[in-house]
């Protein structure tokens, strides 16, 4: 079937887009127009340091106050990001740009708010303020959390067209089981896999679908989004049966 509704408690726990690009040197200087104009959505914001540590083998005669101390020499990247008054965020790096949500319900159908609509609000804005003309790569991902009832294989074949190898290894007896394949789709790419894995006291099903292609025109951005949405949304759909579109319209109150 074709997903076409907008399910109370979808099984999607995160959801995150990104793109990444030639290192902007100018990035700093364009941040607060950026943030202008996006603030409506996102009117938090805070500016973080991601540092890389360098392990080195210095010799056991080194002293301490030897080691260089140079900050000019410590490698790390500066991370604008802006926060929604809703559960989503965007972070800003001079190379790489990411939306991460964990508040929506759908990516582009009627019913509920719509990623695609931030998708869209933030690219417009982020071209329109660096003019960025290529794209190295895009990237659309979804973490699903999904049910596993009763462990064991009549069970879980029931909810899942799953690619575990279930005739060798019971179910039942694993205490982990992940299953990993990066393939082509087209002119596109997808990274699929799928984990068992305890959370708490219960066992879930763990999908992780990961679209991606490289070298797109900036102009073409959304569209090719919109296409990496598609084959996400066909692979989730191969995998899940129909206990787990019932699971979805429960809502979280019971």
């Amino acid at each position: 079937m074709s997903i076409s509704e907008v399910f109370p408690n979808p099984t999607a726990k995160e959801v995150i887009f990104q793109i990444r690009f030639p290192n902007l040197f100018y990035m700093e200087n364009k941040i607060g127009d950026l943030q202008l104009k996006i603030m409506k959505e996102f009117p938090h914001s805070a500016l973080l340091f991601r540092r890389q540590i360098v392990f080195a083998d210095i010799g056991p005669e080194a002293k301490l106050e030897d080691i260089s101390s140079d900050s000019d020499r410590e490698t790390g990247k500066k991370i604008w990001q802006f926060k929604s008054d809703k559960n989503f965020k965007l972070n800003v790096l001079n190379d790489s740009l990411d939306i991460t949500s964990e508040y929506h319900k759908t990516y582009n159908l009627e019913g509920g708010d719509k990623f695609r609509d931030i998708i869209k609000f933030v690219l417009d804005h982020f071209f329109a303020v660096t003019s960025i003309p290529i794209i190295n790569r895009i990237g659309l991902r979804y973490i699903d959390e999904c049910p596993i009832p009763s462990k064991d294989d009549s069970t879980f074949r029931t909810y899942y067209n799953s690619i575990f190898p279930l005739d060798r290894f019971n179910l039942a007896n694993a205490n982990e089981m992940d299953f990993k394949t990066v393939t082509k789709k087209d002119k596109y790419y997808l990274r699929y896999i799928e984990s068992l894995r305890k959370i708490g006291d219960e066992y879930k099903l763990i999908l992780d679908f990961d679209g991606f292609a490289e070298n797109i025109s900036s102009e073409d951005c959304l569209t090719v989004t919109d296409d990496l949405h598609t084959i996400i949304l066909e692979e989730y759909e191969r995998t899940i049966k129909e206990p787990v579109y019932e699971y979805m319209r429960q809502r979280r109150d019971g």
